[in-house]
Order: C-alpha cells, then sequence, then structure tokens
C-alpha cells in the first residue's frame, strides 16, 4: 500500500484539496483523491473568524477527529501550532491523529525566527516520528525576506529538524521554484497557480500542490450563484442530488460509531 510519505515521492506532485469540514473531506474523498489536507482559512471563516490568530485550535482539531475515518490520508493546517511552547505544540499534533501535518513559521503575519520553528518541529517528530511533518516558509507569503537565499536557510533548519517537507506559499516564479527544489533537501510544496500546471510545476521539481483556501472560496461563490440565479429567474445549476448526499453522511456516521 502507497503510503502518505511514498505520495510526495512519485513522477507526479500530489494534489492536494484542502477541506473545511467533513462534507467537504468526503466529498474530495469520494471524488478519488488519496489524500486531503484542511484549510485554517476556511476553518476559520466557518466559524465567522479571520484567519490566522490561533483562532482555530479547538475547530482544527475536533475536525481532525471526526476525519479519521474518511477513506483519505489526512494533513491537518495547525498554523503556528498555536503556541511558542515547542512541547505544547507537539502534544497538540499528537493528540490529532492524522497522517500529517501543515506548520508555519510565522505568527500574527509576522516570520518567527527559524531557531524556534526548528525546535517546534523537531518536538513534533521526537512526540510523533511518523506524522508527516510538512514546514511551511512564509517568507514569500508574506513578502518578508523573500529571497531564495533566505527561504533556502529557514528550510535547511528545518529540514534539519527533521522536516518531511517544505511548504512555499505565495512563490510562483518558475525560476525561483527551479532552485528552491533544488536546494530543499525535501518534497517541495506549493499553491495552485493559474498558469502553471501540475506537469509544468513537476517538471520544476515540485512535489506536491496545495488548493489551499481555493475550494473554500469557490463553494462560497457558487453558493451565491445558485441563490442570484434562482432570485434573478435563472435555472438552479445542477448539483448532487441530496438523497445520494445524505446518503455519503449516513456512511460516515455509521462507520464512526
Amino acid at each position: 500500500m502507497t503510503s502518505f510519505h511514498d505520495l510526495h515521492r512519485q513522477n507526479s506532485p500530489l494534489l492536494l484539496p484542502n477541506a473545511w469540514d467533513v462534507a467537504s473531506a468526503l466529498a474530495f474523498a469520494e471524488a478519488g483523491f488519496p489524500a486531503i489536507g484542511t484549510t485554517s482559512f476556511g476553518v476559520a471563516a466557518a466559524s465567522g473568524s479571520p484567519d490566522g490568530g490561533r483562532a482555530t485550535k479547538d475547530a482544527t482539531l475536533c475536525l481532525a477527529r471526526r476525519l479519521q475515518t474518511v477513506p483519505a490520508y489526512t494533513s491537518v493546517d495547525i498554523e503556528d501550532g498555536y503556541s511558542d511552547d515547542p512541547d505544547q505544540v507537539a502534544a497538540y499534533a499528537e493528540s490529532l491523529g492524522v497522517d500529517g501535518i501543515n506548520i508555519e513559521d510565522s505568527t500574527g503575519e509576522k516570520l518567527i525566527g527559524p531557531a524556534l520553528h526548528a525546535a517546534k518541529v523537531s518536538a513534533i517528530k521526537d512526540r510523533v516520528p511518523g506524522l508527516f511533518v510538512n514546514a511551511r516558509v512564509d517568507t514569500y507569503w508574506l513578502g518578508e525576506q523573500a529571497t531564495v537565499e533566505e527561504t533556502l536557510r529557514r528550510a535547511s533548519a528545518y529540514v534539519g529538524a527533521g522536516a518531511d517537507g517544505i511548504f512555499v506559499p505565495g512563490a510562483a516564479d518558475p525560476d525561483t521554484l527551479r532552485h528552491l527544489a533544488e536546494g530543499i533537501g525535501a518534497p517541495v510544496n506549493v499553491l495552485v497557480h493559474p498558469t502553471l500546471t501540475l506537469d509544468e510545476l513537476a517538471g520544476l521539481g515540485v512535489r506536491r500542490v496545495s488548493t489551499g483556501s481555493l475550494p473554500y472560496r469557490a463553494a462560497v461563490d457558487a453558493a451565491v450563484r445558485a441563490a442570484a440565479a434562482v432570485r434573478d429567474g435563472g435555472t438552479p445549476p445542477a448539483v448532487s442530488p441530496y438523497p445520494a448526499m445524505q446518503e455519503q453522511l449516513v456512511r460516515f456516521a455509521r462507520a464512526r460509531r
């Protein structure tokens, strides 16, 4: 059986769709995705909170535990680990019961010192050795110290601490991605980009591509369009039948029991 780690070392990059609740995760699994991530933006927005600020700690834990019976590997976005204490971060990561996590090296929209983030990664790997730790480097995402050199410096520290993968959201220039993939000694993860296909990203050395909050934002836009179509005298869009989605949830509830 192909492991979650193995999915990062295939010919084509692992496309990881990001869910925000059980229903979206089940839909991705039903569509044949072997692994599913979560989006902190979607989880936060669903409860009326902005992304970041450690607002999703309890909701993420609840969702992670519910996703344990979804027929796919799961990787959970835990923002910065919801703490500055590496031991507390490691304990939280262990409590999730998932296959992987994504943990970012910024707090409050500011980069933290790489030594602190490396300490978090090391503590997690010491406590949960089999967990796939995807260490996120937020240089390009925040536009702070956004150079190949600084990104590689941070990535090297995290890989040295035991990170299994490196996520560099915001990096999209092909030459930049090629240099990062060549210089980072672990699978490189990026966000989907409208100008780069999976094949093109594979050619640049990228091994994992995340959809981030794109599906959540697309779902909200689609919901508004559906309601507006009815309001404006149009035809409602074709969607999955209620009985089919209900049966999917019934099966999920049975599996959890």
